[in-house]
């Protein structure tokens, strides 16, 4: 199996020659409620579709660099490789074998031309025509020719579970050719065929299988009885650019429905060819009459390997530890399917405010697919941002698992402090005071000036925004907000007046030659020892579309860069992908939240937050915020195509935001799910600002 991989040595000799080889022993059924059984036990298949790519040797890639890919995925919690979408090099399923992998093996038969041909995008489209290779009998013996080739390569390979007939190709009468061919010849492993799933021909397959279905559509057939056979998501949860989001929804679904055997992110890394140090795409060389400009740059991983906040994403969905925690008792679950937790160590702790209180070392005796409960010492206490629980399960120096676990508690509160005394002209109203003195501009609504120990805090003025530069994942609602001008928007203030000790302000976001996007209405109050107030309500426009977020873009000086917070990370985070980091007390710099994303989009989101020390301003709210810190802005990564065209402007941008909406995986996959949208017409929060 994929978790206690164990090899025979073989040697076949005749005349003097020896032939030496390595397999493996192993059983693969279906039981009465559809799981995937190995060795009889149910399975769950954790998996990503594999690529031979390499930045700079282009598709061929060395036994070393195979190695190091599966050696990360071990890593990563993945137990399943689909070869997408031909077969790779013996080696590397020979590595599959010795190092304990799922391998869903696919012949080379791909005809995305016959999609391409007409306009219309579907791989059942047109079939009945007799024009599509997969039904022309003059075709039949080169589609059965390759599946034998596969077949007959790899026949003695363990890891091989299911033997796939191709990809996007349609699905016509050679491809039930290979299909009777294979079972007649290896009815020992599953035969897959999405095409066949989609066109609704369920026998020509032994899995049902589907491309970037929502969750919604993979719960409907765990639920129906018109599919009788496992279900198998080949490719899903597209990693695309900054991503995926949803990969955990799935899995939960993974979870709960045995007839859902699990699926394949799509996909492993980037591909890129590497010019000068920076990562071209299609449609930067010259000679090139069609191209799908970066949509290859879709990786789990970079090009060169590096992780991203969707790899562990993608990790914390497919690790193989679940807990629960009821106040006073730790549930602990193993996830996997032939270890006992005992292999690993099992380390839990409690900080407050970031403050570890309290930390254990175990070795659970967990059988797989069982559980634990563990009495955990804690009394309620009193803190400023937070209690939590945090369990990690570690085995040869790697953390494979993570959870957490926020804690009951008392919350201190700021002490509350007498209103500083405001004064105004005709152009802005002002506050000042021990340590601090701040403008307020009555024509633009928004503060000018926050000067704090005689140090200006601001570069330019505060504004209310709700535009982020595009991700790959906005593809396809980026219309939306481009309709609207998202990009060019300006604040309006009707009104702003100083009224008993509070600054008023009624005013609305408005595009470029649109009608108001939002109405809103602002109180400040400003506490003689300098706390900025700030109570924020508003009203979203009823046809407007759902926003990428809201909330103010402050400019900094330079010198600001670095900073701490109470709040997710350490890496980026948002809304549908958090499940890889965790709430604490973190410090950082605008240089060390850049990610490197082949294609500049926006990136450095931090969620949960309740507390942010920039320069001499620290931020706070009685809820959670989300905040970005970077040396762009959002325009300049928006106008760059490359690594290279990124311009600094010298400052550094803080956004302080109410919300952030999620990332999803529309760029292939499903559209960005309601809940992870900023989708309210009525808005309500507020924040507070305090010189340090």
């Amino acid at each position: 199996n994929a978790e206690k991989p164990f090899l025979y040595r073989v040697e076949l000799m005749r005349d003097g020659e020896i032939l030496t080889f390595y397999t493996g022993l192993r059983k693969i059924e279906i039981s009465e409620e559809y799981e995937l059984l190995i060795n009889g036990t149910s399975v769950t298949l954790h998996g990503v579709n594999h690529h031979d790519t390499h930045p700079y040797n282009g598709w061929c890639q060395t036994e070393e660099g195979m190695r190091r890919d599966l050696e990360l995925m071990k890593q990563l919690n993945i137990n399943c490789v689909r070869t997408s979408h031909y077969p790779p090099p013996p080696v590397f399923i020979q590595l599959c074998d010795q190092m304990g992998f799922y391998v869903v093996l696919e012949t080379d038969i791909e005809t995305h031309g016959m999609v391409t041909r007409t306009p219309k995008i579907n791989y059942c489209y047109d079939m009945e025509s007799n024009a599509w290779p997969a039904t022309k009998r003059e075709w039949k013996a080169e589609f059965v020719e390759r599946m034998q080739r596969m077949v007959e390569c790899h026949k003695n390979a363990p890891s091989v579970i299911m033997w796939s007939i191709g990809n996007e190709s349609g699905h016509g009468a050679n491809h039930a050719a290979m299909v009777r061919w294979t079972r007649k010849r290896d009815a020992s492993r599953l035969v897959h065929s999405e095409d066949a799933s989609r066109k609704g021909e369920l026998r020509n397959a032994d899995v049902y299988s589907r491309m970037y279905p929502s969750p919604e559509d993979v719960e409907r057939f765990a639920l129906t009885d018109d599919i009788d056979m496992p279900v198998f998501l080949c490719e899903y949860s597209h990693a695309m650019g900054n991503g995926p989001g949803d990969v955990v929804a799935y899995n939960e679904l993974f979870d709960r429905y045995p007839k859902l055997i699990g699926g394949c992110i799509w996909e492993w890394a980037d591909h890129v060819v590497m010019v000068d140090g920076v990562p071209h795409y299609g449609g930067d060389f010259e000679g090139e009459l069609t191209h799908d400009r970066n949509f290859c740059c879709d990786g789990m991983v970079s090009a060169d390997r590096t992780l991203k906040s969707g790899t562990l994403e993608i990790k914390t969905a497919y690790q193989p530890m679940r807990t629960l925690f009821n106040g006073s008792e730790l549930t602990v679950y193993n996830r996997w399917d032939f270890t006992d937790l005992n292999e690993c160590e099992f380390r839990y702790f409690i900080e407050t405010d970031g403050k570890r209180i309290f930390d254990k070392t175990l070795v659970l005796n967990v059988p797989p697919h069982q559980e634990t409960r563990i009495a955990v010492p804690y009394t309620p206490c009193a803190c400023r941002y937070g209690a939590y629980l945090t369990c990690q399960l570690w085995r040869d120096g790697h953390m494979y698992a993570q959870t957490q676990h926020a804690l009951p508690h008392t919350v201190i509160k700021l002490t509350e402090e007498k209103a500083a005394a405001l004064w105004e002209d005709e152009h802005n109203i002002y506050a000042q005071g021990n340590g601090f003195a701040y403008t307020f501009s009555k024509h633009y609504g928004t503060f000018t000036s926050l000067q704090v120990m005689g140090e200006e805090q601001l570069c330019d003025k505060a504004v209310l925004s709700v535009f982020r530069a595009p991700i790959d994942n906005d593809m396809h609602c980026r219309s939306l907000w481009d309709a609207e001008n998202l990009s060019k928007i300006t604040m309006k203030t009707y009104s702003c007046v100083l009224q008993d000790g509070k600054i008023k302000v009624e005013g609305a976001l408005s595009a470029v030659s649109r009608s108001p996007l939002l109405r809103y209405h602002m109180t400040v109050d400003i506490s003689e020892k300098g706390l900025i107030c700030i109570s924020f309500g508003g009203t979203v426009r009823q046809d407007a579309p759902w926003l990428p977020r809201l909330g103010f873009e402050l400019t900094l000086p330079p010198h600001m860069s670095a900073f701490s917070y109470y709040g997710r990370g350490p890496l980026e985070n948002y809304r549908d992908m958090c499940h890889g980091t965790t709430v604490g007390l973190y410090e950082s710099s605008a240089a060390a939240e850049y990610v490197n994303y082949v294609f500049p989009q926006e990136h450095g989101n931090h969620g949960d937050t309740k507390m942010l020390r920039i320069g001499r301003l620290q931020f706070e709210t009685q809820g959670t915020f989300e905040f970005a810190v970077s040396e762009y802005t959002a325009k300049a990564i928006s106008e760059a195509q490359h690594t290279d065209e990124l311009k600094k402007d010298g400052n550094i941008h803080l956004r302080i935001d109410y919300k952030m909406s999620g990332v999803g995986s529309n760029s292939c996959g499903p559209a960005l799910s309601a809940v992870h949208r900023l989708a309210e017409k009525t808005i309500d929060f507020g924040i507070t600002i305090m010189p340090v």
